[in-house]
């Protein structure tokens, strides 16, 4: 029975939004433990395993769970040996992470080791979970993310629920605000007309029915749609063919309000059309 465990290591970056990940994992039936001594992984995993409610296992583990990182080429062998094994790593921008530091007013957990030096504190622990971000199968960078919207990701990652073998994510953005990291694809919608010029238009955003209608029945954007889905068409059922478990798409226009949220929902709508979990964040509204 614990050969077919499925045992998901949450990891990365202080700040970078593991307590969150934990979280959201553990309301979707995975069992949630924080930073385990690895000499225990093996007993807790066997008589978690023992229940017939644990599906899946989560465990948290960060720079401070010194021994894992010291034995991490044999530990994690050992694991994939005897577990179905996933390693999730969250990270994010340095000037994300500070500023979520000093928002919180939590000293950063190698602060002390470089008097105080928050900064240095980072580099050292990038370094020192450099080979873990390298074993890991799913990288996210959440400098993007409200703690709501990475809790909304990783359910829809990981929460199950869906028998869809590729899960597809779309991010609408504004330009001006920096474009989301580890995007696979990235549609530009600068080009389109822009309801922010319409007075009335301009407080709304692109769920507003009125914006929506703006954008997507302009004749330039019902062209361009049908080339997206064209696209889209041809390449998902590859994906799915070559393997392809996530696909995290970006949407972009100059602001993030009106015409990215617009095409998003519209893009979202054709997609759901192949029976695929869907999964919409709109960054800058």
């Amino acid at each position: 029975m614990s050969s077919k465990t499925f045992i998901l290591i949450v990891t990365g970056m202080s700040g970078a939004g593991k307590t969150v990940t934990l979280r959201a994992l553990e309301d979707s039936s995975y069992f949630c433990v924080d930073n385990l001594p690895p000499s225990l992984i093996d007993d807790f995993v066997k008589i978690t395993a023992k229940s017939a409610e644990v599906g899946s296992i989560a465990i948290g583990m960060d720079v401070r769970e010194k021994s894992f990182l010291a034995d991490l080429e044999s530990t994690l062998e050992h694991l994939r040996t005897a577990y179905t094994l996933q390693i999730l790593f969250l990270e994010a921008e340095t000037d994300v992470l500070i500023r979520r530091f000093k928002e919180t007013r939590r000293p950063h957990p190698l602060q002390k080791l470089y008097d105080g030096s928050m900064e240095k504190a980072m580099e050292s622990e990038e370094e020192l979970l450099r080979p873990l971000r390298d074993e890991a199968e799913t990288i996210i960078d959440t400098s993007s993310y409200t703690p709501h919207q990475l809790r909304t990701h990783i359910t829809s990652l990981f929460g199950g629920g869906s028998s869809a073998s590729l899960k597809v994510t779309l991010i609408s953005f504004g330009f001006k605000a920096g474009t989301p990291h580890h995007l696979d694809m990235l549609f530009d919608v600068r080009f389109l007309a822009n309801p922010h010029f319409v007075e009335a238009l301009r407080p709304l955003t692109g769920l507003d029915i009125s914006v929506s209608n703006y954008v997507l029945e302009n004749p330039l954007t019902v062209e361009y749609l049908k080339k997206v889905e064209d696209l889209l068409d041809f390449l998902i059922p590859n994906y799915i063919k070559e393997g392809k478990s996530f696909l995290t798409i970006g949407i972009g226009c100059t602001g993030g309000r009106h015409r990215a949220p617009a095409i998003t929902q519209k893009i979202a709508a054709f997609i759901s059309k192949h029976s695929l979990n869907v999964e919409t964040i709109h960054r800058d509204i």
